[in-house]
């Protein structure tokens, strides 16, 4: 057995907006601890993040990225900000829940958003998912009428969409994968002043 598949996943939120402490509550629901990072001092956020639960753990920016999953919940143009705190990010998975709206697509050099965020983070394995739902849809409880709501996930890396698949189940998702960062990907991106079909889709699964 490998050390990855020996030891339990850590994980990290980097970005404390709308977003940010939605996915921390969802977290904190299931009792399982995340670490939360922004560009200030953890101290300015720390008391949010207690307000949360003890399982939300306010740390610096170096220190989150530690983790072997780290969602981005910062705006689409603050991750290359994010991705120069690593000067690699091999054998880390990132989770895109950015979203590139407003952002001419001459800036995304003709890439679907994913792709393009992809690129800054060298090494690393990324997952699109979780920024097809709003903070305010995204903080309630996924657990709906007997069913569940739906996450949806694309990526280039079997595993890492895998891995992520999981973790959203045991946040009380249902996850949906909709295959690579140019196929899926298209689905859940804003790009441009366009929205992908799947984003804002508020679904429940009942299976």
């Amino acid at each position: 057995m490998s050390k990855s598949e020996n030891k339990i996943a850590s994980y990290a939120i980097i970005g404390f907006g709308n977003i940010g402490k939605a996915l921390a509550r969802a977290f904190a629901h299931k009792g399982i601890e995340v670490s939360v990072a922004t560009t200030h001092d953890p101290e300015s956020f720390a008391s949010a993040a207690a307000a949360i639960g003890p399982e939300i753990i306010p740390t610096t920016l170096a220190e989150a990225v530690k983790a072997d999953v780290i969602f981005l919940a910062v705006r689409f143009e603050s991750h290359p900000d994010v991705a120069k705190a690593l000067p690699t990010w091999q054998g880390k998975t990132i989770v895109d829940v950015t979203n590139a709206y407003g952002v001419p697509p001459e800036k995304m050099e003709g890439l679907p958003s994913a792709k393009f965020v992809a690129q800054a983070f060298t090494g690393g394995k990324l997952v699109k998912g979780f920024n097809h739902l709003g903070a305010a849809i995204l903080d309630q409880d996924p657990a709906v009428h007997g069913g569940r709501r739906v996450v949806f996930l694309a990526s280039d890396d079997d595993g890492a969409a895998a891995e992520i698949a999981g973790l959203a189940e045991n946040l009380g998702f249902a996850p949906i994968k909709l295959g690579g960062l140019s196929e899926g990907g298209l689905l859940v991106q804003a790009h441009g002043n366009s929205w992908g079909q799947l984003i804002f889709q508020d679904l429940i699964s009942f299976a």
